[in-house]
């Protein structure tokens, strides 16, 4: 396989990575807001919700995560060999604004992991109100990750 081949290869591998991430770091907060109103603490029906957003968030979205950043970062590594400068595109501002957008993807990956935790304790520590308000932060940051890199903004 030559590196170009190899480069695809891991390039679609991390999309499909990114997609099931982005599926579950979008569809857990609705989650939430749905288990907010409908289901009482101590109820069948919250137990139903919390083996719900286990499975969606150790079985789905943490192996995705994962996928992801291995994924990336053979990127980033692909690059270096396929560039002239080397690890330079990192301080380019497209980079930048990706790897920032991941930082914080995974930051709210493991927000959302602390307020499964809280539900699974009996606790609803925010209102159905802001997991609607806060669902679709994960694909405004997708918009301006994918949009900087496409573009190379500012870059090469």
């Amino acid at each position: 396989m030559s590196t170009e081949q190899i480069y695809n290869l891991v390039r679609g591998l991390h999309i499909l990575a990114v997609i099931a991430w982005m599926a579950g770091l979008l569809y857990l907060p609705r989650l939430f807001a749905y288990h907010t109103e409908t289901a009482p603490a101590g109820s069948a029906f919250d137990a139903h919700f919390q083996v719900w957003e286990r499975k969606l968030y150790r079985i789905i979205m943490n192996p995705a995560m994962v996928m992801a950043w291995l994924f990336g970062a053979g990127l980033i590594w692909l690059d270096t060999k396929r560039h002239a400068d080397g690890w330079g595109f990192l301080a380019e501002p497209w980079m930048i604004t990706k790897l920032a957008g991941v930082l914080f993807l995974t930051w709210w990956h493991h927000y959302l992991g602390r307020a499964r935790s809280a539900f699974a304790a009996g606790r609803r520590d925010k209102a159905a109100k802001f997991w609607r308000a806060t669902n679709e932060l994960p694909f405004v940051a997708a918009i301006v990750m994918v949009l900087a890199v496409t573009t190379e903004f500012g870059g090469r």
